[in-house]
């Protein structure tokens, strides 16, 4: 096998360059991984788990076809690949290589032990602080945009349009939504301003700073950030607190399962000596 293809990939893991951009120091240490690399390749590929492994040609034809298409044309694929010391013919072999090797790693990982409900249940409890989640207010707002180049979004006037809404809401806070929808600037108005389920971090400062100092329920007074003029309102608190396991459970379950098969792979990695 060409160990040019190693030598490339290691040097775009390493260093996110190809070979010929190299210096000579982290050339040695890419040829280095290679040959260690390439070593550990050819026992896997002697294994005894290798021999009903095969790879179909429609699908190393599939990831040198998505490979090229990162390039603007075959011209400039083929001369990166020259300019790394490879061809097509060898480039496309090394990724055929590349793909049996994955495969019968996938092959071995198979045999790691299922990942029951006990298991999912014991990690979360065990492992809490994973799944804790800030506090989450569910939000929506009315937008006047300030733009003095709009006779109706000056400064001033969009300021009496603001106050306007907020003297409407005063006297019945219900309307909230119908407000929103005639005459909020913003996307959200098509659903009642919904902003949805926000995040510490995910709204300007001074918004954000206003709507976790609401009670559930509670009506802004006018806020103003870079886009405009703001009133908000918060539908509903969620605490500071752990996240449902339902809701996590799959994540930890693939997450589990993933790190078995990693551990399956190791070992036996080290088995081939």
């Amino acid at each position: 096998m060409n160990v040019a293809y190693l030598v490339l990939k290691t040097a775009n893991s390493l260093y996110g360059k190809g070979t010929a951009a190299l210096s000579a120091t982290e050339l040695a240490k890419a040829e280095r991984l290679a040959a260690r690399q390439l070593d550990l390749e050819a026992k896997v590929l002697a294994s005894p788990e290798a021999r009903d492994v095969a790879v179909p040609e429609a699908t190393v034809e599939a990831a040198l076809a998505e490979v090229r298409g990162r390039y603007a044309d075959p011209e400039a694929f083929d001369n990166d690949l020259a300019g790394n010391g490879l061809d097509a013919g060898q480039y496309a072999e090394a990724l055929a290589r590349e793909l049996k090797v994955d495969a019968i790693l996938e092959k071995v990982a198979s045999r790691a032990a299922r990942v029951s409900d006990v298991d999912v249940d014991l990690y979360y409890q065990f492992h809490l602080d994973e799944f804790t989640r800030p506090e989450v207010r569910r939000a929506r707002h009315i937008l006047v945009t300030v733009n003095e180049t709009l006779p109706e979004n000056g400064r001033v006037v969009a300021r009496r349009r603001i106050d306007e809404i907020a003297a409407r809401l005063a006297r019945d806070p219900k309307r909230f939504e119908e407000q929103a929808l005639k005459h909020s600037e913003c996307p959200t108005a098509m659903h009642g301003g919904l902003l949805g389920d926000v995040l510490p971090g995910k709204l300007y400062p001074e918004l954000e700073a206003t709507l976790f100092g609401l009670p559930e329920g509670g009506l802004s007074a006018v806020v103003e950030s870079e886009l405009g003029f703001h009133i908000l309102r918060c539908d509903a608190v969620m605490p500071a607190g752990p996240v449902p396991l339902g809701q996590v459970r799959d994540k930890v379950r693939e997450m589990l399962e993933a790190r078995r098969r990693r551990i399956c792979q190791n070992a036996w990695l080290k088995s081939l000596g």
